[in-house]
């Protein structure tokens, strides 16, 4: 079966009585549509509508949460959680140390029910979440330590990765793609940096994405500037062969297409932006 072991994410957890309606009230997505078996995509949002903190939201039990997030960012989300907490009677905790998460991507569910799995809430085809005891994954033989099928698998989907095509901190929502994945919900109340978010999606203000992008030789490193006609447009991020995904402006490709304009990296390697899937 096809499925590895996501070492880098790490598992935060809220419960308590009043666990649904406090992370209601500050998330992006909306904890009405999430129940045990059926997880969402969501985000904590700095006040002025950056994403702090992305995440795959599970829910366990009544009253139980575990945020699917990445690992190093665990305590840090933990801890803006519990800003937020004032009197909310909630216990928030990081639970990376002994808990862990898996991605099954096989064709069909087998095996995947008797794991407990769910359904990556972002897009379909990348197959099933697992959380559970790291050590039980660990173990589990058909968890591979190698995770560059699952990456390329990602990037050919064109699903963002935090710290890798977008800088935490520093992107909008919509140039993450958040709307696009199921992450932001245009019809729950109020949350942090819900103003900025809305202003954006009924505006059409995204002039920055991640989009994907095939590169016409070795595809260069994260980072590296995206130039067209001696401007920089953006940034490379995560790469699987000669395909990749990058940060760009889409106002100035539009503007390089009409021109007849080369897109390549700073150091010459040409590169194609392909349909969003």
């Amino acid at each position: 079966m096809p499925a590895c072991l996501l070492e880098d994410r790490g598992i935060a957890r809220v419960a308590g009585e009043e666990a649904r309606s406090f992370l209601q009230g500050i998330l992006t997505c909306n904890l009405d549509r999430i129940e045990p078996g059926r997880p969402g995509f969501g985000a904590l949002l700095t006040p002025q509508g950056k994403i702090l903190f992305d995440f795959i939201l599970s829910a366990r039990d009544e009253g139980d949460y575990w945020l699917d997030c990445p690992r190093m960012l665990a305590p840090d989300l933990a801890r803006r959680l519990s800003i937020y907490r004032l009197r909310a009677k909630v216990t928030i905790e990081d639970i990376s140390v002994h808990m862990g998460v898996g991605a099954i991507w096989d064709e069909s569910q087998t095996g995947a029910d008797l794991l407990g799995a769910e359904t990556d809430p972002r897009n379909c085809e990348l197959g099933f979440r697992v959380l559970g005891s790291r050590d039980s994954l660990l173990d589990n033989p058909i968890f591979e330590r190698d995770t560059s099928v699952y990456e390329a698998r990602r990037i050919a989907l064109g699903v963002p990765k935090g710290g890798a095509d977008f800088a935490y901190g520093d992107a909008f929502p919509h140039e993450a793609n958040m709307d696009r994945l199921h992450g932001l919900d245009f019809q729950k109340g109020c949350y942090v940096g819900q103003e900025v978010v809305s202003r954006v999606e009924h505006r059409g203000l995204a002039r920055k994405r991640v989009v994907r992008v095939r590169f016409d030789s070795a595809a260069p490193p994260p980072g590296m500037p995206v130039m067209a006609g001696g401007t920089e447009i953006g940034q490379t991020g995560s790469v699987a062969g000669n395909r990749g995904l990058a940060m760009l402006r889409l106002d100035r490709v539009e503007d390089a297409r009409a021109a007849g304009v080369a897109i390549v990296t700073q150091e010459g390697v040409g590169l194609v932006v392909e349909p969003t899937p």
